[in-house]
């Protein structure tokens, strides 16, 4: 069985699973929670300043490595939260982790990161931190949202054209 059958069975699984009241709360409150600690760590540590992101880009000028220590810092602790819900299985609210397989490299996905690392390093924002930056009426965010939604919706619309 390929791996790409497994996780569309998998992903069926996720979405058969019976989403009761409660665990649909659960989630959702988790997914919220989960979503401000991760904009209140990125105001703190000061990533929703585009100046600070080319700070760490610009290598050879004046660089700033204390994005380095934040992206540390996370991969350290989603790191942890991987192999915790790994072993597990399940969610906190009990539905099933569907972790996605293991992916070779290849010309998708040198494309997409290269055309990430371009509009971050133009515009000095990766999504996250635009989105924050979205909700205190940054103009500049504004316009990365916008470009990252009709990039987002025209993947699957151009799959058919191949």
């Amino acid at each position: 069985m390929s791996a790409s059958h497994m996780n569309e069975q998998a992903a069926v699984a996720v979405t058969a699973a019976p989403h009761t009241g409660a665990a649909r709360t659960a989630g959702l409150l988790g997914a919220l929670l989960s979503g401000l600690l991760f904009g209140v760590g990125l105001l703190l540590s000061g990533m929703t300043d585009p100046a600070k992101v080319l700070g760490f880009l610009d290598i050879f000028g004046a660089w700033d490595p204390s994005l380095a220590f934040v992206m540390v810092g996370g991969i350290a602790a989603a790191r942890v939260g991987v192999v915790l819900i790994g072993r597990r299985g399940t969610t906190l609210s009990g539905l099933p982790v569907c972790l996605p397989p293991k992916r070779a490299i290849d010309a998708r996905l040198i494309a997409g990161s290269a055309l990430f690392g371009a509009g971050w390093g133009l515009a000095g924002y990766c999504p996250g931190p635009a989105v924050v930056s979205l909700g205190f009426g940054s103009s500049s965010a504004l316009a990365l949202v916008a470009g990252m939604l009709v990039g987002l919706w025209s993947v699957p619309h151009s799959r058919g054209r191949r």
